[in-house]
């Protein structure tokens, strides 16, 4: 097994018992230049074409240091296994090399396909991937096998809406979310706050950065203080060293949201496929503040299956967090959240079937 990852996973992996090697830029760096020069490009009116050749020359010139990496790596193997958003890199290499490739979606492509200028620079910088390669020009989509790494049941609405067919033949298996469940340094101390008194609200917005933390927390205590709750608050990536001390809240650092969330009464957070699912699985009423990309669907689909409710995290005020609390609390929606968790794929099964489709199309060749 080979493994790439950008420069700044490397750390992530090794934790995990696994080398890899550096793969592209910087992810988080990657989409910030990417962000720009489309902000730029949809703002620059004057001179569009230029603007687009900026970004496509960009774009071109990290899929052409990505295709060297991953072609050297690729050599002799038997599958190449990809995230959705370097699905079509990966599927061109594996084509280069004659073996099956995947891809696993953490949520539907339609999402992230925006239909516009995105599609005109991934076609184009696609096809120089492809005749650098030496492959012919490519007649319509890819056979790419598409595992839909979340619950089917989780959308909001039919699957067929959000996972499309594109009459290929191309498979697209739903398996559940693929979570590690790693423990970290903050559950013990966690766990021992939560066992003191009653169960707390839980508060957490993954690695979205948050602009005023000592804000958020006021509002979060203040809320939490009105209807007679105690809030776990896990501050993942910002910074919360300068917020107000309340005797009723607690942060903590990140923590691993299997062991955590199931000892909580109700969880809010930002929406991300993984703390989504955790929270569905753990039976935990939900409350979503989203942000942006998948954030709002699965916003939808948590208040479609009446186990809690959404809102625009800018739109989120003192009074609407407390009159969203009190939603998600109702006995309604407490049992409500319970019986959709027996419908959750379990983690060990998600796993098992991801690996089992990953194996079986190895196999096939």
């Amino acid at each position: 097994m080979r493994i790439a990852v950008p420069p700044n996973m490397l750390g992530f992996v090794e934790s995990a018992g696994l080398a890899a090697v550096a793969y592209g830029p910087d992810s988080r760096g990657q989409m910030n230049t990417a962000t720009d020069l489309l902000r730029d490009l949809s703002t620059n009116i004057q001179n569009p074409i230029s603007m687009l050749s900026e970004v496509v020359e960009h774009v071109s010139r990290v899929k052409a240091e990505k295709t060297t990496t991953l072609t050297s790596l690729a050599n002799d193997a038997d599958l190449l296994v990809a995230g959705f958003n370097e699905q079509g890199v990966a599927a061109n290499v594996a084509e280069y090399h004659g073996i099956p490739s995947a891809a696993l979606h953490f949520f539907p492509t339609r999402i992230w396909s925006s239909g516009g200028l995105d599609t005109v620079v991934t076609k184009e910088t696609d096809d120089a991937q492809r005749r650098a390669l030496g492959l012919p020009e490519a007649t319509g989509p890819s056979t790419t096998l598409e595992i839909q790494a979340y619950d089917e049941l989780c959308l909001p609405g039919p699957a067929a809406e959000w996972v499309e067919s594109d009459g290929l033949g191309c498979s697209r298996p739903f398996v559940g979310a693929l979570t590690l469940e790693l423990p970290t340094d903050a559950d013990d101390e966690a766990l021992a706050w939560i066992a003191d008194a009653t169960p707390p609200i839980y508060f957490g917005f993954g690695s979205t950065p948050i602009a005023s933390p000592a804000e958020t927390v006021a509002v979060i205590g203040a809320a939490c203080a009105q209807i007679g709750e105690r809030a776990l608050i896990c501050s993942g990536a910002d910074d919360f060293t300068n917020v107000p001390h309340l005797d009723h809240v607690k942060v903590v650092g990140a923590v691993n949201h299997a062991a955590i969330f199931p000892a909580c009464r109700a969880v809010v957070h930002h929406g991300g496929a993984g703390a989504t699912a955790a929270g569905m699985r753990a039976g935990a009423p939900t409350l979503i503040l989203w942000l942006w990309l998948d954030q709002p669907m699965w916003a939808a689909g948590v208040t479609q299956l009446e186990v809690g409710t959404g809102r625009s995290f800018s739109a989120s005020t003192l009074d609407s967090l407390v009159a969203d609390l009190r939603c998600i609390l109702t006995p309604q929606c407490v049992t409500r959240a319970r019986d959709v968790a027996a419908q959750m794929t379990a983690p060990a099964k998600s796993v098992a079937s991801a690996a089992d489709l990953l194996e079986h199309l190895g196999r096939l060749g």
